[in-house]
């Protein structure tokens, strides 16, 4: 049913109101429903702790970018713990939906006025009275209230959605949508037009607001359309903006390969469950055919050079999909198998689209065992490639037609199923010519296979001085051994643009080239077609995995008062300096605290560099560089990383630093020695090489790191040492962590060799030349599994890593350092 919501909305909306002085128990209950349905909620204050929410909040956590089985999953939850009555809707066509950087009603704590949640309060109220009797005392409150929130921090045109949420009937929603709607003559009379046109310049006041929603509801009844009432207005100027914005696309060369196999998820899992749960691929596409009664042209369409068959292709990248939601089970090779989920699932276009969305924003990359110093190698982030789709591009014309891209040296099979790069050019020697070394060959494939991931973009080149399209890749790695020719490889692309683009330099004569990291050059690469895109890169929800206090403990060998002691000084201070020993874990720790304090890995608001003595104010604030044209000023990456973050303001935002003290720092902070301050955040200086006023948004943390132990460097400037706090890590061997770990490897050479690391620290803590900064970290004994830890191994450490550390302590106390290794080398015999 279309506007089956209104009824589950309006009666939620009534249910929030019993609340209006009982926010404590409103907050409790809402984490309840989310932890009911293991989902996190999302962040609602600067902290993680929710001290105060508002009702327009509370319906923008389920109104805002996120699929609409999580919406359906969040409202089932608030059914049963509020206890709803009506029906919880699944079609949310035509609802106006919050930008999910802007959420809230309100400013975070540090930021929002005392009585501004009290307000927003204060007009919910007035509206619900309002819309359940209009008269003049009720629409005086009413603008009193609208009047007080309106010039509020966090209220835009979000405001009037809030009022269509929670009583759609009543109140017009004016988002971008609808006031694109209702100023076309075409859409409405010309009168009306003509009188709100102006009003909607701007957030209208209270008496504006009420003149255009009378207006419009007096249009409409008056009026012959066929939309009648607010809800079914905005309907339609969805509907509409949908038509309008595919147009759009269509007229930027667009194709519609998603909607083209997304329409056989259905029918496919129908076939399937026909079959008896399984079936092969034939088996499964004749009986697709034969439910869905296709006719002869569909079924033998063909396309691109090589007449690949349309259905069968779709229909295979359909089962991708549905793999990768968990529909269908891919571990029989050649039988496709439903799995439970499968089984009972009702597979709506909705859904379908959903999970083309999250497979395009949730492909893990693959994982080691060991955990990574950064942190951030399980979050799937996007890489850009280039790629010649065949010598001279003679492959581009089909490839962009059958909408997917391959690569050749298909004589060697399926590139699954090689666990490595050796083994690829062995085999490429092996069937093709074993006078070559296949190395860059192997590394491409390699790549395909394995590190490619869907959302990934491809600009594909001609030559070296030509650009002629790019693309989404949007599946997994397919052998497609039906092909009668080398390109036997392919994942399935959404080619968005086909012509031609000058490349900015030389390209690389590689078939397949990762340039994620050549920042630059991808910046210049995606410039070309900045201006087609942008649509393209809002579509996809990024999502990130979870990351908690407990996540924190778990991976970090700190105790938790430690714990909460530095994220309490960080949150305070602003700018923090993890500083100890070589070893004790500061670079791994760095990325992490960040995460925790944000919730979330997202690597977005993250970012990481390292000084060094030939750092500068160019490279971390902005200057000239040398250009084609001659020079350029360009900005450098605390400079953007500021801008990223002013945009943003709801989301905290970590710049880290390591080695922290081996730049210039006078000469790379220059004139942010201030503005980097607490309380100097958000007050603006002329920077050196700009007319513009720059400053460092509230919402940024900075993070540096240093070893204590190195003597060779000078002390921190004092001016820049002042408007740090200093936080010491220590070597965490009497953690719990680190006592669990010790445990879990059951090593009785290991223990003793930590017992006599421990006694050397108290030596080195009580040398008068050295002290609790040169002691001996933790780090240096992690990452060891109990079948690979050995004599061998922990041989290794007190050679190569431990002793050389006590020569270069005590060069010139010969005696203690021959003391001291036979201490380390005695533990592990």
């Amino acid at each position: 049913m279309q506007f089956e919501w209104i009824n589950f909305y309006s009666e939620f909306a009534t249910k929030l109101l019993e609340f209006k002085d009982n926010r404590a128990e409103l907050i409790s209950d809402i984490q309840s429903a989310y932890r009911a349905i293991n989902m996190k909620l999302p962040k609602l204050e600067s902290e993680d702790s929710i001290i105060d929410i508002d009702p327009f909040t509370v319906f923008g956590l389920f109104n805002k970018g996120i699929t609409n089985a999580n919406r359906i999953a969040i409202l089932e939850s608030f059914a049963t713990v509020f206890n709803i009555k009506s029906k919880v809707p699944d079609n949310f066509d035509g609802i106006p939906v919050l930008n999910n950087l802007k959420a809230t009603y309100y400013g975070f704590k540090d930021d929002r006025q005392a009585a501004d949640i009290d307000n927003l309060w204060g007009l919910y109220e007035s509206a619900i009275n309002l819309a359940e009797k209009d008269d003049a005392a009720n629409r005086e409150i009413f603008t009193k209230w609208y009047d007080t929130v309106h010039d509020q921090l966090g209220i835009r045109w979000n405001i009037t959605m809030g009022l269509y949420w929670i009583r759609p009937y009543e109140f017009i929603n004016l988002d971008s949508r609808n006031r694109w709607f209702i100023v076309d003559p075409d859409n409405m009379p010309v009168e009306f037009v003509n009188s709100v046109k102006k009003k909607l310049n701007k957030v209208p006041y209270a008496a504006e607001y009420l003149a255009i929603k009378d207006a419009c509801l007096h249009a409409l009844k008056d009026g012959n359309y066929e939309y009648k009432n607010y809800p079914e207005l905005s309907y339609r100027a969805w509907i509409v903006s949908e038509q309008v914005n595919q147009e759009k696309a269509e007229v930027k060369g667009k194709k519609s390969s998603k909607a083209a196999f997304l329409r056989w998820f259905a029918p496919l899992i129908q076939a399937l469950r026909d079959l008896g749960g399984s079936g092969t691929p034939a088996e499964a596409r004749a009986k697709i055919i034969e439910n869905e009664q296709l006719s002869e042209d569909e079924i033998n369409e063909t396309r691109g050079k090589n007449n690949v068959n349309k259905f069968e292709n779709e229909v295979a990248f359909a089962r991708n999909y549905l793999v990768n939601a968990g529909y269908i089970d891919k571990s029989v090779y050649g039988i496709w198998t439903l799995t439970e989920a499968g089984k009972s699932v009702d597979m709506t276009s909705e859904m379908a689209s959903d999970i083309f969305k999250n497979v395009l924003s949730s492909s893990p990359s693959k994982q080691g065992k060991n955990i990574a110093a950064l942190a951030d190698e399980d979050v799937h982030t996007v890489r850009y490639w280039l790629y010649a789709p065949g010598e001279g591009s003679c492959m581009w014309d089909e490839f962009y037609t059958s909408g997917i891209m391959a690569i050749g040296w298909g004589e060697i099979g399926d590139l699954s199923t090689f666990d490595s790069k050796d083994a690829m050019k062995i085999k490429m020697r092996e069937v093709i010519d074993e006078s070559l070394s296949y190395k860059n060959a192997a590394h491409a494939t390699w790549q395909f296979a394995n590190e490619m991931k869907i959302g990934d973009i491809v600009f594909v080149k001609k030559g070296m001085h030509q650009i002629i399209g790019r693309g989404v890749v949007m599946s997994d790695y397919e052998y497609d051994d039906t092909r009668d020719d080398e390109y036997k490889n392919i994942r399935q692309v959404d080619w968005t643009h086909n012509g031609e683009w000058p490349h900015p330099g030389q390209a690389v004569m590689k078939t397949l080239t990762d340039i994620t990291s050549y920042t630059d050059y991808v910046e210049k690469l995606n410039s070309l077609f900045e201006d087609e895109t942008e649509e393209d890169a809002e579509d996809v929800e990024k999502t990130y995995p979870s990351y908690t206090k407990e996540d924190f403990l778990s991976e970090v060998f700190m105790p938790e008062e430690e714990y909460e002691k530095l994220s309490g000084i960080l949150r305070i201070k602003k700018n923090i300096i993890l500083q100890g020993a070589p070893g004790v874990g500061k670079t791994f720790a760095a990325k992490r605290i960040a995460f925790s304090m944000m919730g979330v890995k997202d690597v977005e608001r993250v970012m990481m560099v390292q000084f060094h003595q030939s750092y500068s104010y160019e490279d971390f604030i902005m200057g000239f560089r040398p250009s084609t044209d001659g020079f350029e000023l360009k900005r450098g990456a605390f400079y953007n990383f500021c801008k990223k973050a002013e945009i943003d303001g709801d989301n905290d935002y970590f710049f880290i630093i390591d080695e922290i003290n081996r730049g210039n720092l006078s000469k790379i902070f220059g004139e942010l020695f201030m503005l980097i301050e607490n309380d100097k955040r958000g007050v603006s200086l002329q920077l050196l090489y700009s007319d513009e006023k720059f400053s460092v948004p509230k919402n940024i943390y900075i993070i540096g790191m240093m070893n204590t132990a190195d003597r060779s460097l000078a002390m921190l400037d004092y001016a820049l040492r002042r408007r740090f706090a200093f936080f010491e890590i220590k070597p965490g061997f009497t953690t719990d962590g680190f006592r669990e770990y010790r445990m879990s490897l059951e090593n009785e050479k290991f223990d003793k060799l930590i017992a006599c690391v421990e006694s050397l620290n108290n030596v080195i803590s009580n040398d008068e030349s050295l002290g609790d900064g040169f002691c001996i970290g933790h780090s240096y004994f992690c990452n060891l599994l109990p079948d690979t830890i050995d004599d061998q191994v922990l041989s290794g450490i007190v050679e190569y890593e431990l002793i050389p550390l006590l020569k270069e302590y005590w060069f010139d106390e010969p005696t203690k350092v021959k003391d001291w290794s036979s201490n380390l080398r005695s533990a592990i015999k």
